[in-house]
């Protein structure tokens, strides 16, 4: 087995004398899409900022392989409405890619039209397209989403979703995602973890879904039809 990108090893974060996340393990290898859900208030933001370092942990450990590259997106931007910044010099921030390959990522995720764009005047969908170039100009070996389709219509989540397979194809690059999508999760994700302050379960789809605290978590629903192709209307929808 090689070794796998990210290990994360019994992790603790407190805020204060509150409990945030305790005992949580995971690891993500090279190439797979593993998704975190669970219901508001789980730590899911949280637990991904403690492995980038944004939060300070209590206990555990956050392994990573030697030379790897995070790319993140948060969950929310905050922008200031009245700071001037285009795309151009927003994606210029980041630092990274030449000329040359800076190109090739904003035609890979069609932002090449939003150079120029005003960062504050993006539609959801766009902004979420500039998240995720401003995150594979650092030629990640692991992307880190948080929430990615949040407040995106269907259309504009189906769009965001095959623009995140065909990089993953063509990058190699893992991904490592909180969604609130939970039939998505279940297809397009190679395993999932159920987290709720802790690991409630985790696994390949198919062994989370019918596992009793996801059932617990999320009701029968969500474990009787979690395969269905995301054209399907019917989503289960949590809001962290």
């Amino acid at each position: 087995m090689a070794e796998p990108l990210l290990t994360v090893e019994n992790l603790a974060v407190r805020a204060g004398a509150k409990r945030l996340l305790h005992d949580v393990a995971l690891e993500v290898c090279a190439g797979e899409i593993v998704t975190i859900v669970g219901p508001n208030g789980a730590g899911k933001s949280t637990l991904l900022k403690a492995i980038i370092g944004a939060v300070p942990t209590s206990a555990g450990a956050v392994h990573k392989r030697d030379g790897l590259r995070i790319g993140y997106t948060p969950q929310k931007l905050h922008l200031e409405k009245t700071l001037p910044m285009p795309v151009s010099r927003f994606l210029s921030l980041a630092g990274g890619l030449k000329k040359g390959a800076r190109a090739k990522v904003l035609e890979q995720t069609g932002i090449t039209p939003l150079r120029d764009k005003q960062m504050a005047d993006l539609s959801g969908g766009e902004l979420q397209r500039v998240l995720l170039a401003r995150a594979l100009l650092r030629k990640p070996d692991l992307l880190i989403l948080d929430e990615p389709t949040q407040g995106l219509d269907q259309p504009a989540e189906e769009r965001f979703y095959q623009l995140l397979a065909q990089v993953r194809q063509e990058t190699g690059a893992a991904v490592l995602m909180v969604s609130h999508d939970l039939h998505v999760v279940m297809a397009e994700s190679d395993r999932v973890i159920c987290l709720n302050g802790h690991v409630c379960c985790s696994g390949v789809p198919s062994t989370v879904s019918a596992d009793p605290a996801y059932i617990e978590m999320f009701g029968a629903r969500a474990a009787l039809a979690p395969y269905q192709h995301r054209h399907d209307h019917s989503h289960e929808h949590d809001h962290d």
